[in-house]
């Protein structure tokens, strides 16, 4: 039985389109062929023009590499400022619980 293809959000497919595009004119910017940013982030050249056409099954981590090296900026100019960011949210995220249960959908209130 064949699969049903996954949909996304339009949201998601914009944003995806986004840095695809921003990785592209970035890669073309500094006048690099898509061979030689496939082969600096460790990946096919197919892979790399499916990034940068937006494709929601390439692993996010290609994404965010093949964006490094193109020279993207993922969330702040400065590297320096992703580590107290990402500090703040661990000590957020202590303060809640470590999994979370569906709630039971029958109550048992015959006492």
């Amino acid at each position: 039985m064949p699969r049903k293809p996954r949909t996304y959000s339009h949201l998601t497919q914009q944003a995806l389109l986004l840095i695809g595009k921003q990785i592209k004119l970035a890669r073309k910017s500094r006048r690099m062929p898509e061979r030689e940013l496939a082969a600096r982030a460790g990946m096919a050249r197919s892979t790399l023009q499916r990034i940068e056409k937006g494709d929601p099954l390439v692993e996010i981590g290609l994404v965010f590499e093949a964006a490094t090296l193109a020279g993207v900026s993922l969330f702040h100019p400065e590297t320096s400022r992703l580590a107290p960011q990402i500090a703040h949210l661990d000590d957020k995220l202590a303060l809640l619980p470590k999994s979370i249960r569906a709630p039971r959908k029958d109550v048992r209130d015959d006492f």
